[in-house]
């Protein structure tokens, strides 16, 4: 039975949700969005002639729906398909409008869409704000920006990410709030993806988080992922180092967001496979994933399939993990609060060498006097245990053991009280481990 939250515990879940005083009001996105994204493993790849499987094209598009709709996918909560760069014609047409590349899409932006829609999933695509895009096709300049709008709604696009190459940060301060305006002035419902903080370093003072979350669903804070380990790592390592920047910024509508899942393409062991999403899970980040679903591996899917994994990463709280140990052993724990008084615990291992022994308590990682039930999210294994019982985890190098961890694991108010007093002050705060309450 679910026991009721005091008032402080109450006070503090409004206090570790975000500071902005007028969030973002679309309705959209309230837990991470989940779906399918071409940009990693494809890339610009335009070939069709040659790579007609593998092309940025309507066929490509069309297949990943397919296997959305029709191998558990969709069911999961994975319901976008978002094209990325490339996917449009050199030139606009004669009314200033911008235009799908006709070779490639000969049915157009808005068939693909229907297609789409019919297998109950939703369309994502990529602009910019400069003159161009990174890949060299046309930007949406600030004079371009209310007529692309309402040529996205009218193709009845779903969701919108907007880049940053060929622009300036004058140009993105008036860039990104107008876009956000002018998409939710169409009357159709599209979540809004922002790059801007990544050309801006990511971090407070030069990113305003509380404006963030007024006018995008989410947004790129880092670098893009590439396909390795070591990029995985990076992108991790920064979003924790800065953790309490980042997790008053995150919540319901309005999510940080560090980059693809690259699982199942070809530089992930299956141990960081299960590693980045775990991970992910942990960060409440969006769940896209870049790979080739018509030949993914028997392996892969287990992982991306993960219903309880996912439960974590799509809690209704919307609360972002924190890391709370580094040991000089090489062995990181993570945590993230979730809804129903209830808990994630992740232990990582930065060892390249050997599986690794973990010894500790329940009690010593601040959990209260009583006894918990755990879940191993990725054996599906249960236990009871006592906060005070040392226990012992065994993880693989670069690999992880996440746990669901039932009540009575609450919040720490002066955890995320004093977290998200800093980030809205501009002041640094040590990453303190949670004593839960």
């Amino acid at each position: 039975m679910d026991v009721p939250a005091p008032k402080m515990y109450r006070l503090v879940i409004i206090l570790a949700l975000p500071l902005c005083a007028s969030c973002l009001d679309n309705g959209l996105m309230l837990t991470p969005p989940m779906g399918w994204l071409a940009w990693e493993r494809f890339r610009c790849d335009i070939d069709c002639e040659n790579d007609p499987n593998n092309c940025i094209s309507e066929k490509l598009f069309m297949d990943m729906a397919d296997r959305l709709s029709e191998d558990g996918w969709r069911d999961l909560g994975y319901v976008y398909v978002n094209i990325d760069d490339c996917w449009s014609s050199k030139q606009r047409d004669k009314d200033g409008r911008l235009q799908a590349d006709p070779k490639r899409f000969p049915g157009g932006i808005k068939k693909l869409a229907q297609y789409l829609h019919e297998r109950g999933l939703k369309l994502g695509i990529y602009g910019d704000m400069g003159t161009y895009t990174c890949g060299g096709y046309p930007g949406s300049p600030l004079d371009k920006i209310e007529l692309d709008a309402q040529t996205f709604a009218d193709w009845e696009v779903d969701m919108f990410k907007y880049d940053g190459c060929y622009s300036n940060a004058t140009e993105q301060e008036q860039g990104y709030p107008l876009m956000s305006k002018a998409l939710n002035a169409t009357g159709r419902p599209i979540g809004y993806s922002c790059s801007w903080p990544a050309y801006q370093g990511g971090l407070p003072p030069k990113v305003n988080y509380t404006q963030l979350g007024e006018i995008c669903n989410l947004w790129r804070n880092y670098g893009d992922i590439q396909d390795s380990w070591s990029s995985v790592w990076s992108i991790v390592d920064w979003f924790f180092e800065n953790q309490d920047a980042l997790i008053p910024a995150a919540g319901p509508g309005r999510w940080n967001d560090p980059d693809m899942l690259i699982i199942g393409d070809f530089g992930l062991s299956m141990e960081q496979s299960r590693s980045q999403m775990a991970l992910w899970a942990i960060m409440a980040a969006p769940l896209f994933m870049s790979n080739d679903l018509r030949t993914l591996s028997s392996g892969a899917r287990v992982i991306l399939q993960n219903k309880m994994i996912i439960s974590i990463n799509q809690d209704p709280l919307g609360i972002q993990g924190r890391r709370i140990l580094k040991e000089k052993s090489g062995i990181q724990i993570f945590w993230r609060p979730l809804s129903k008084n209830t808990s994630a615990l992740l232990f990582f291992s930065h060892r390249t060498d050997m599986p690794y022994r973990y010894k500790t308590s329940l009690s010593k990682l601040n959990y209260t006097a009583g006894s918990y039930k755990v879940t191993d999210v990725y054996t599906y294994k249960t236990l009871e245990l006592k906060d005070s019982t040392e226990f012992v985890v065994s993880v693989n190098p670069t690999g992880v053991v996440m746990w669901h961890i039932s009540a009575p694991a609450k919040l720490n108010s002066r955890l995320y009280f004093r977290g998200a007093q800093a980030a809205a002050s501009g002041r640094d705060v040590g990453n303190d481990i949670p004593v839960l309450l």
